[in-house]
């Protein structure tokens, strides 16, 4: 009987053993695709470099911004990653202002790539395709072969938390800032010109009612002195960002842009839908009146970038909303402003972005028949190493570590002698520029225009009145009805500020709201506030969700 029983054990564990054994071949067979022999080592490395022992090529879908390069099969930094990794990267690429049509699309008709990079993923397009099968779910894939990725999820729980989607799994790499790198989480300030401020005789505003004076006298004076009257106050990108730039004077957007129309009533502890507040109403009359006495660009609703950034070259603005006048027009004369108060006393920096600024930065879908090393090659860009590489590009060709470990941009860069902005001038380098991009953004060892002097004074300027709690995006889909109601309030506000609207019309306003389903949205909205707050942070507690 004993004899017996120690045979069953040890068969036992053979038995353990071999099923161990054939785990990891067959993790390697599947890793190698359809074509590898019999007798050839496996095509997927457990780690090092290069990622797989001979080269694979796999098409990625990617958003690009109009500053970088038309075309990243050339980029130095993914020529020199392909040769390290032995994994070809083929960029299909779709400007920003048209990725979602591009993503949609793909989704839609099946002709989607081995995965989507700075694509904008939405929650509800990774709830719907990772469900259906069509996005891979990348819990056990970070567990064995993404060991950055890992250690991020450990130290920051709520980032888990929200990446996680409703029926346990994760679906996307996000993009993710540094909780504490605060320029880069403002990453827009609301820039003035300096020198005009001096030749004014102003100080920087600190009221709204200041910064309309500041920008009546720019509109007023030859301040450039060329005897036209071309100065232009105010300048940006649409007008969504100067809205929450100083929706804070009001007190509203307390928690945040990540849910830009939703914050806390902390009066109530009730959700608040913003574009329905009395308060709200008081900040477009605020900017109707900017726009209507010509203080706003004219063409703020439908100017593009590089028309923006071409007018800012020509010194023509008296303040704008961007990343950098250094970076992206050559302009050195602006200073970041102070936070506004209003005209009920409130003084709140509402412009934060949440940490997670986008959920589905870098997905991978059922096409891939490469998952583990394609896991193994974004978790890589999260390292020390890897970040250098994506951020700075090549060292002794894009930048340079001094002895005392700093990383600088070499001279033909920060001073081009053909005249080109940093940015410009970084294209054939790397394609982080534009933002959008799966990674972990730590100042250290990203030299983007939030590291610049200039921006970091900007945000310890504003830091005592800043968004002290910041949510994440909620894990929600309210399918057409939000769609409804986001695309109502965007092109009413536009009415109102332009005066195509009078804001005699401002209950009519609310009452087609409630008609196309607000309260339903705002209980939606409410359900998923109560599942991000309530949720566990630990992958355990996720799995007995």
């Amino acid at each position: 009987m004993k004899r017996s029983g120690g045979i069953k054990v040890t068969a036992a564990i053979a038995a353990a053993g071999l099923l161990a054994v054939c785990s990891v071949l067959a993790i390697n067979r599947e890793s190698a695709g359809p074509d590898a022999a019999a007798g050839e080592p496996p095509l997927l490395l457990p780690e090092g470099m290069p990622i797989v022992s001979k080269p694979v090529e796999l098409t990625f879908l990617a958003g690009k911004a109009a500053t970088s390069a038309s075309d990243w099969n050339e980029v130095m930094l993914w020529k020199h990653y392909a040769e390290k990794t032995n994994l070809h990267i083929r960029f299909r690429l779709a400007p920003f202002e048209s990725i979602g049509e591009e993503r949609r699309l793909a989704l839609a008709t099946g002709s989607y790539p081995d995965a989507f990079y700075a694509a904008r993923l939405t929650q509800p397009e990774l709830m719907r395709y990772g469900k259906e099968g069509v996005l891979v779910a990348l819990d056990d894939l970070i567990e064995q072969y993404a060991p950055n990725m890992k250690s991020l999820l450990e130290r920051y729980p709520e980032l888990r938390r929200s990446l996680t989607m409703p029926d346990g799994h994760i679906y996307s790499i996000p993009s993710f800032y540094d909780p504490d790198f605060l320029s880069m989480l403002i990453g827009t300030p609301l820039w003035l010109n300096r020198n005009w401020l001096e030749q004014l005789g102003l100080p920087e505003p600190e009221t709204t009612e200041e910064l309309y004076a500041y920008l009546k006298a720019v509109k007023q004076t030859d301040l450039n002195g060329n005897g036209a009257a071309d100065e232009i106050p105010y300048g940006g990108l649409g007008i969504n960002v100067l809205i929450h730039h100083v929706k804070g004077a009001w007190g509203l957007g307390n928690r945040g842009l990540a849910n830009p129309f939703v914050d806390l009533d902390e009066a109530t502890g009730r959700l608040r839908f913003i574009p329905t507040d009395p308060k709200y109403k008081e900040v477009l009359e605020y900017v109707h009146k900017l726009y209507a006495e010509g203080l706003i660009e004219k063409d703020i609703f439908t100017i593009g970038s590089s028309e923006f950034y071409a007018k800012g070259t020509q010194g023509l603005y008296g303040s704008m909303v961007m990343p950098s006048p250094y970076t992206l027009m050559n302009q050195s004369g602006y200073v970041g402003s102070p936070a506004l108060a209003g005209p009920h006393g409130d003084k709140l920096y509402s412009h934060v972005k949440a940490p997670l600024v986008h959920v589905g930065a870098f997905a991978i879908t059922n096409k891939n028949q490469y998952p583990e090393a394609t896991v193994r090659w974004i978790d890589y860009l999260f390292s020390e190493e890897g970040s250098k590489l994506f951020y700075m590009g090549i060292p002794g060709e894009s930048y340079e570590e001094t002895a005392d470990g700093e990383l600088r941009y070499l001279p033909g860069i920060i001073d081009n002698k053909d005249g080109l902005t940093i940015e410009q001038a970084l294209t054939p380098y790397v394609t982080w520029l534009g933002g959008s991009y799966p990674g972990f953004v730590r100042q250290p060892l990203f030299k983007g225009s939030e590291s610049l002097p200039e921006s970091v004074e900007a945000a310890r300027k504003v830091k005592p009145y800043a968004v002290k709690e910041i949510w994440n995006p909620f894990n929600f889909s309210p399918g057409t009805l939000g769609t409804e109601i986001n695309s109502y309030v965007n092109n009413t506000q536009a009415k109102f500020i332009t005066g195509d609207l009078p804001f005699s019309d401002w209950d009519k306003y609310i009452s087609h709201l409630k008609m196309i389903g607000l309260d339903s949205y705002m209980l939606l909205y409410n359900e998923a506030y109560q599942a991000y707050v309530k949720a566990p942070a630990s992958p355990e507690g996720l799995q007995q969700r």
